[in-house]
């Protein structure tokens, strides 16, 4: 077996550094952490297949969260996953700091988002992005992002009959 190249050796470095944070992003997305986790290998390939070019391009997060974003947003405009039900009694995600009960129920109304809100609300407020990188990521217009960001921030304060101001502090 040949020995792993540098590109493998730096490649296996940054993947073990981020893995954590990749599967969180994954997760606020996909809503369970069997998707997240189907998502996040998916995008991992891809970046393993690119990894030159990402290096090159210098923005390893960067280019890693637009991938798992695309591979969450083509996902969800498959045909079979409309069919997939998820089961009852997901494990849920720890919660290390705040109102556990409150921080649940945030994800539970971000689940319930169209998939390209929710991943607005997850860029725009989890991985905070300005408005321009998250329509650079998206690629679609800084108007998209700003009326997408204010129905979904809407939508949640309704679900969660909260203040606006409140929805992500």
């Amino acid at each position: 077996m040949p020995a792993p190249s540098a590109h493998d050796a730096e490649f296996t470095e940054y993947v073990s550094a981020k893995a954590s944070w990749l599967r969180q992003v994954a997760f606020l997305l996909c809503g369970d952490w069997h998707r997240a986790d189907e998502v996040l290998q998916i995008a991992i390939t891809r970046l393993y297949v690119n990894w030159p070019r990402v290096r090159a391009a210098g923005n390893a997060d960067g280019y890693a969260r637009t991938v798992l974003v695309n591979v969450y947003l083509a996902e969800r405009r498959s045909p079979w996953t409309r069919r997939v039900v998820p089961l009852n009694g997901q494990e849920e995600p720890p919660v290390t700091d705040g109102d556990l009960d409150s921080a649940l129920d945030l994800r539970r109304a971000l689940a319930r988002l169209p998939a390209r809100q929710r991943a607005i609300l997850v860029l725009r407020y989890y991985c905070d992005l300005s408005v321009e990188e998250t329509a650079r990521t998206l690629r679609c217009s800084q108007g998209n992002v700003k009326s997408q960001t204010a129905r979904g921030i809407d939508r949640l304060r309704r679900m969660l009959d909260t203040p606006a101001e409140e929805v992500w502090s």
